[in-house]
């Protein structure tokens, strides 16, 4: 059994691997760049939420002290 091996393996080989190794960077960074960007959009929602909730308390105690303020008048 022979222990050669052809030369243009060994070179696909290690470019396919050198590829790999040069493209895991990007690929890593990508990924953190998409949990970040997944991050924000969840704390602007939930800041839209909480803008909405304060908005519908906002118009509760409007409400509230316009009816207050009709009853005292019509006393």
């Amino acid at each position: 059994m022979t222990k050669i091996v052809n030369s243009q393996i060994t070179d696909a080989i290690t470019q396919n691997h050198a590829n790999v190794i040069a493209s895991a960077p990007a690929q890593s960074m990508g990924l953190v760049y998409q949990a970040m960007a997944h991050s924000i959009s969840l704390a602007m929602q939930n800041g839209v939420a909480v803008q909405n909730a304060m908005q519908r308390i906002n118009i509760a105690v409007v409400s509230t002290n316009c009816k207050k303020i009709v009853e005292h008048a019509t006393i």
